[in-house]
């Protein structure tokens, strides 16, 4: 269980045991790392912000810890190569990871679709790699890199939300990272939407994600409400993805249509509440099921935000989609770094 702390405490790192107390901070590039259940991306990032060399592995967490640190070391030496940046060189290591993260400790506290608990993920590579390294949640880094470089750019208080197998969360106030003193502020998609619903109905994310929008269609067509997207599948239930839902959707299918248009309104509902709560000006929408959708996805969500915020002068917020994208946790976490290291 995390350790309770302040807000206000800044995440330390973990530092190579070479470097010398009181040493100068290290300047240079900075790796970022978007680690997932199934992929991960590295790359490294200049001084000017700009992407100089990135390497993508399957994250294989079936085969352990030690198996996925030595992936992440190897997409490091790819992108160094590639890049010509020397292990000297580099200011230090920013990775996002999935699930509960004390970036404090840089700890991984729980992660479920890696078969993480408690993992010293900042100590691990640190000791690998001779730099100092950070860890935070994989949505705090999205949302962060799209704060310095993205969509969230020229706003101080933003909320990213990011749909896809789950949905995730995470908040900016006052430009920075707000983690709450219980170290999970953000997770919207764990808020609780329908208590009286059955166990695994209830929250926002068993409604809105990808995969509840997906099961829904599936549920649906089984009980025989027509649709073209059995077609597009061949008649495979298991094979309906994201991108046919959003062909199905753009091209007038009713069932997708209904299907769709629902879950954005529940998650509109959701951030019209904590756009209320915190009087936000930004919500940056990513994830695969929001890259998939598009424009039409973003504007129902904002037309409900918008319907739900109070008072009048919060339905004045902006809800946009990421303009980084996949990039968007990878350039998080070397911005989570950088800061960190010069801060």
């Amino acid at each position: 269980m995390a350790t309770e702390k302040s807000e206000k405490q800044q995440p330390k790192a973990s530092k190579p045991k070479a470097e010398p107390k009181g040493s100068e901070r290290r300047v240079g590039p900075v790796i970022g790392i978007d680690l997932g259940g199934t992929n991960m991306q590295v790359g490294i990032v200049g001084p000017d912000d700009k992407l100089l060399a990135r390497a993508k592995r399957k994250t294989k967490a079936e085969e352990g810890l030690n198996a996925i640190l030595d992936r992440i070391v190897q997409a490091i030496e790819e992108c160094r190569r590639e890049s010509k940046v020397r292990l000297t060189d580099l200011a230090g290591l920013g990775i996002g990871a999935p699930g509960a993260v004390d970036p404090h400790e840089g700890v991984v506290l729980e992660a479920v679709n890696l078969r993480w608990n408690d993992v010293p993920l900042a100590e691990l590579l640190s000791d690998r790699l001779g730099i100092p390294c950070f860890v935070d949640n994989d949505v705090n880094a999205a949302i962060y890199g799209e704060n310095q470089l993205g969509a969230g750019q020229q706003s101080d208080n933003v909320l990213g939300v990011w749909v896809g197998t789950g949905i995730g969360g995470g908040l900016i106030l006052n430009r920075k990272l707000f983690y709450g003193h219980y170290l999970t502020a953000g997770e919207i998609g764990h808020m609780i939407l329908f208590p009286n619903n059955p166990p695994g109905s209830r929250s926002l994310e068993h409604n809105c994600s990808r995969t509840a929008v997906v099961e829904r269609v599936q549920k649906l067509m089984r009980a025989n409400r027509k649709s073209s997207i059995l077609e597009m599948v061949g008649g495979d239930w298991d094979k309906v993805r994201s991108k046919t839902l959003a062909k199905a959707y753009q091209e007038g299918d009713e069932l997708a249509i209904e299907v769709v248009d629902d879950a954005a309104d529940m998650l509109g509902v959701a951030i019209g509440s904590i756009v209320t709560l915190l009087s936000l000006e930004r919500v940056v929408l990513g994830g695969g099921l929001t890259e998939a959708m598009g424009q039409p996805f973003v504007d129902r969500v904002q037309k409900q935000t918008r319907r739900f915020a109070f008072p009048d002068r919060c339905k004045r917020v902006q809800v946009v989609a990421s303009e980084l994208e996949d990039d968007a946790g990878l350039m998080g976490a070397a911005m989570i770094a950088r800061d960190r290291i010069s801060g």
